[in-house]
């Protein structure tokens, strides 16, 4: 999942028309269960196929689901599909689905709705950026894609609870990426509806969207129809723009409140108030400044190690983040499971920074030509850790950085063909493996390959690590990639994060998860 430029901070412009949806037909709300108020800001999308950023996949997590989902341990299980067989060389994968699952209008989910869902997702059609990375596995899913079929070969019905999917090769992480929003089942008969289906859109979770008005409010209600568990909760209350989140919480407007920098010292003072609500959780997250390698100054590894050598990371992080957030020196943030980063530290080291800037092919800084970065916002307002950067480059290395602004809501799906020299980036771990960084972030033809990097021997390690059967070889094939990443400078590794959240003591089971997710099927509320 991708943040919406973490850098910026900022928050996505609601681009939905105005909604106000009631239940569906023969669908009665809930009465019972409390409610959870929480701060939001509208979704670019309900469109599982299409969401690629996190404002949009919090929505569509509570609202849609697929064949498989993340227990508290990280490890796929059973959703949708009951239970699964896996062929003997790893490359079938044949799913049982239950037989009570039903649409939120109370239609049923068969095999042929996921087949459906999928080809869907990878028809050009539809325009999906997730697709290539989370469907691309397939066998036949690349033709679809490429406009040169419309049905993917390796997806079969075997009958209406069964589906048999066959992947091109091996790989260890399939299950794991068939949590993916992109891969959640929808409606054949909701998305007939036109383009703006997904404004009403009829899921399969355990929450519908009962009212959705841009700007102001969205309510989730419970399911009573759920496959699984139902929620506690009878509805979820988002107040969208409603104002800053620390003060609402502090008002009582709203039960949760991400924690903002500017707070650190009085949600952590334990005679304060909010220490006890205090909720810190260690993030499977990555931030860092993409290098455009495809043209000049980045494509030359030097000057790329110059300006990485050139930022002054711990200060920013001390001065500017209250070490809210730890300093990366690699791709794969620590947490993973049986993975351990082996990267050599990257120092703050300004002399050997003029020296690579030296031995590059441009001599000195004079001899640069034009940089600009690509960040998200309006109006030319960037971030102070932005700022911090830029004149780092300009006192150190003598370089001239100048920003140019892309729409929020169009960052992430518009970087790809409008990145700059330079583009800074935030990633949350979409499964819990080193693959979803290294070769979902800088594999060769990634879609998520920004900076569009390429090294031959990285791309072989990634292959040979997918394909090794043994996990402990396999992860040490991913860490010697990693070391081969960072000594090719591919990009500039800022930071892992974590997530401060405070919660209402009346607020039960409320957990983010370190993916940055948060089911709020499991939640409470009691009296206040």
């Amino acid at each position: 999942m991708r943040k919406i430029n973490s850098l910026m901070l900022v928050l996505i412009v609601g681009i939905v028309s105005l909604v106000g949806c009631s239940w569906l037909p023969g669908f009665a709300p809930s009465t019972s269960g409390g409610t959870l108020n929480l701060y939001g800001i509208d979704p670019v999308t309900l469109d599982p196929a299409v969401a690629s950023e996190m404002t949009s996949h919090q929505y569509i997590l509570q609202l849609f689901s697929g064949l498989v989902r993340f227990d508290d341990n990280l490890e796929p299980v059973p959703d949708i599909a009951e239970g699964w067989q896996i062929s003997d060389d790893g490359l079938t994968y044949t799913f049982f689905l239950r037989r009570d699952v039903r649409f939120h209008d109370g239609r049923a989910v068969r095999a042929a709705d996921f087949k459906y869902s999928w080809e869907r997702a990878c028809s050009p059609a539809t325009g999906s950026t997730t697709a290539p990375t989370y469907l691309g596995d397939i066998a036949g899913a690349g033709e679809v894609l490429a406009g040169r079929a419309t049905a993917i070969s390796g997806v079969r019905v075997v009958d209406d609870y069964t589906l048999q999917v066959t992947i091109d090769a091996s790989r260890s992480y399939f299950l794991a990426m068939m949590t993916y929003p992109v891969t959640f089942v929808v409606d054949r008969e909701n998305v007939a509806q036109g383009a703006g289906w997904w404004r009403a859109p009829n899921g399969t979770g355990a929450f519908y969207l009962k009212q959705w008005e841009q700007g102001s409010r969205l309510v989730l209600a419970r399911n009573e129809n759920y496959y699984g568990q139902k929620a506690a909760l009878g509805s979820v209350v988002f107040h969208l723009w409603a104002g800053v989140p620390m003060n609402l919480y502090e008002l009582g407007d709203i039960d949760v409140a991400d924690v903002p920098s500017e707070y650190i010292d009085r949600v952590t003072d334990k005679s304060g108030q909010f220490y006890t609500q205090l909720q810190v959780v260690p993030e499977l997250s990555f931030t860092y400044i993409g290098f455009n390698t495809s043209r000049p100054p980045f494509d030359d590894v030097n000057v790329r190690r110059a300006f990485i050598l050139a930022a002054d990371r711990d200060k920013i992080i001390d001065v500017l983040y209250r070490n809210m957030v730890r300093r990366a020196d690699g791709v794969v943030p620590p947490g993973l499971p049986d993975y351990e980063s082996a990267v050599t530290p990257i120092p703050h080291d300004v002399a050997r920074a003029k020296e690579l800037l030296a031995v590059s092919r441009y001599g000195n800084a004079a001899n640069l030509p034009p940089i600009v970065i690509t960040t998200a916002g309006w109006g030319g307002v960037i971030s102070q850790a932005m700022e911090a950067l830029i004149q780092g480059w300009r006192d150190n290395l003598g370089v001239e950085v100048t920003v140019r602004q892309l729409e929020p809501e169009r960052y992430v799906y518009k970087l790809k063909q409008e990145k700059d020299e330079m583009f800074d980036m935030g990633w949350v771990a979409d499964y819990p493996h080193p693959q979803d960084f290294l070769e979902v972030l800088f594999g060769a033809g990634a879609e998520n390959n920004y900076g569009e990097y390429s090294n031959k021997e990285f791309n072989n390690l990634l292959q040979r690590a997918a394909a090794e059967p043994d996990a402990v070889a396999s992860l040490e094939l991913y860490r010697q990639a990693e070391q081969i990443l960072m000594d090719d400078a591919a990009c500039l590794p800022l930071w892992f994060g974590y997530s401060y959240t405070l919660v209402k003591p009346y607020v039960k089971g409320y957990v983010v998860s370190p993916m940055g997710s948060v089911m709020l099927d499991r939640v409470t509320v009691g009296p206040h």
